[in-house]
């Protein structure tokens, strides 16, 4: 006897609805499973087999195939379990076939009947939905993650026998179970760093505004214990709120790399990641046999901060580049193409020499050779995809004493976000939403110069010998500058202020 139910995989941070066939009749004794299956998903048989002898349910022997379509989709995880067993079950007239369509399994199970929690429920339920699917079983620890996707049943289920009961019967046990979903946690919420801890460092806190403001890119540079780290754990702070569409889509790669607290809903809070330096590149910009989201993906939308930047491997930061352009990641595995967003703000730290009190001759016991190497640790292509580079000078004894309290996050991030309204508003209908992603045309459109601030930017262009990219960048700074001050010209004020955010470069690398 022939079945077939309904189940979701998943295909980078996209779920793709896959049809699980059963088909059960007289011949040798087996289970044979095909459709481009990884090895996770051809183990399943066995837990399968054993969980539905466990709950009681005795199953002559026959022969049993069970294919996955379309075969042209490689099937990755333990989320098929459920379905199979629910597939298997019906072919052999345990279940009604007709009550099955439109209702999406998801779950992994036990040898004893119990459904286990599963990575990546959020993009398959919400895939579900969106091909008309109007019911989803999902393991009962995934209930609330399931519940975020609104116009859709979430029935969450405990067993296998759970899973059998609502299917003979739903009416007994959907509005039950439906209420318990929909149950929300109250999350506690985190106290927020502020700015205002931070004593002094007014350039620096500058750069970070503005790093803020546009969406570029910002390295600190200073002394051990300056102040860079604060700085940088400061700035989801004064970053303006995620919307709907960024929640969902940062939401749904934590769901896929199983990162998501039990109970919690939607990510509402702009991520913060800090990487150690002994990070690898596939950790940092994700990939893998089976490829998953790196560290570049777990802070879409949000920062990712390299500290000690020298110390990280050279390949592993240069791998970032192309990620840094593009706002993804792209991954070429032979059983096809995984694209994983990676629209980040890059925060760098570290200090400039290997001591760290360059060029302090007092206290700095580094030689000329040894401070170029450590400095040419950082190539010149990834400094110039920094849009800032700010400094960060030692604390006086007599600005710790005073401890005068700066300008709060709850200040900054008011001209941070009306900053952010007005590019919104002046980028509207475009493919673009930042200062930081303005190109060649958008820039001659976007960037209007007074006279005086484009005769700055051309004296020094010319004085440095900048890059073309250097040049678009501090233009781009620039115009986040004027925005933050409301202008809708680049004066020259701002242009020089955006031109002091490059000198770091001149003066530490030549």
């Amino acid at each position: 006897m022939y079945s077939k139910v309904l189940s979701c995989g998943l295909i980078g941070i996209q779920g793709t609805l896959i049809h699980v066939e059963a088909d059960v009749r007289d011949g040798l004794p087996g289970v044979s499973m095909v459709g481009s299956l990884s090895s996770s998903v051809r183990e399943s048989k066995e837990r399968v087999i054993t969980a539905i002898r466990n709950i009681g349910i005795k199953i002559p022997p026959k022969r049993i195939t069970i294919n996955f379509s379309p075969a042209d989709v490689r099937k990755e995880g333990s989320a098929f379990d459920l379905p199979i067993a629910i597939a298997i079950l019906s072919s052999y007239g345990y279940l009604p076939i007709q009550k099955l369509h439109k209702i999406c399994l998801l779950g992994e199970m036990s040898l004893n009947g119990d459904i286990r929690p599963i990575r990546g429920i959020l993009p398959m339920v919400l895939h579900a939905k969106e091909q008309g699917v109007l019911c989803c079983l999902v393991p009962y620890a995934n209930r609330f993650e399931a519940s975020i996707v609104e116009g859709i049943m979430i029935v969450p289920v405990k067993t296998l026998q759970n899973a059998i009961d609502y299917l003979k019967d739903p009416t007994k046990v959907s509005a039950l179970w439906t209420k318990t979903c929909r149950d929300t946690e109250m999350e506690i919420e985190q106290e927020e760093l502020d700015f205002e801890d931070i004593i002094g460092q007014d350039f620096a806190k500058r750069g970070a505004e503005i790093s803020a403001g546009g969406r570029h890119n910002l390295l600190l540079l200073g002394a051990p214990g300056a102040g860079k780290s604060m700085i940088a754990s400061r700035m989801p702070s004064i970053m303006p709120e995620l919307s709907l569409k960024e929640s969902l889509e940062l939401t749904k790669i934590y769901s896929i790399k199983g990162e998501l607290k039990e109970g919690g809903g939607l990510i509402e809070r702009r991520p913060f990641r800090s990487p150690h330096h002994t990070i690898t590149d596939v950790a940092l910009v994700g990939g893998g046999r089976y490829p998953a989201p790196g560290e570049i993906s777990m802070a879409h939308k949000g920062v990712l901060f390299l500290d000690e930047l020298p110390e990280f491997s050279r390949n592993s930061l240069e791998v970032l580049r192309q990620p840094l352009e593009e706002k993804q990641v792209a991954i070429t595995r032979i059983h096809g193409n995984i694209t994983y967003p990676a629209d980040i703000l890059l925060l760098g730290a570290m200090n400039p020499c290997p001591c760290g009190y360059y060029p302090d001759m007092e206290r700095c016991h580094c030689t000329p050779l040894q401070i170029k190497r450590y400095l040419g640790r950082i190539s010149h292509p990834l400094l110039e995809r920094i849009d800032l580079m700010a400094e960060v000078t030692a604390i006086s004894y007599e600005q710790l004493k005073s401890g005068e309290k700066g300008e709060s996050s709850k200040q900054i991030k008011k001209r941070v976000k009306r900053a952010v309204a007005i590019q919104k508003e002046r980028y509207q209908g475009l493919e673009i939403s930042f200062n930081s992603q303005l190109t060649g045309e958008y820039l001659q459109k976007f960037c209007k110069t007074s006279t005086g601030g484009a005769r700055a930017l051309q004296y020094v262009f010319e004085k440095r010998n900048w890059s073309a990219r250097t040049y678009y960048r501090v233009l781009r700074v620039a115009r986040t500058i004027a925005d933050l001050d409301g202008s809708d010209t680049i004066l020259e004020e701002h242009m020089i202020e955006a031109i002091a955010y490059r000198g770091m470069e001149q003066k530490y690398w030549g």
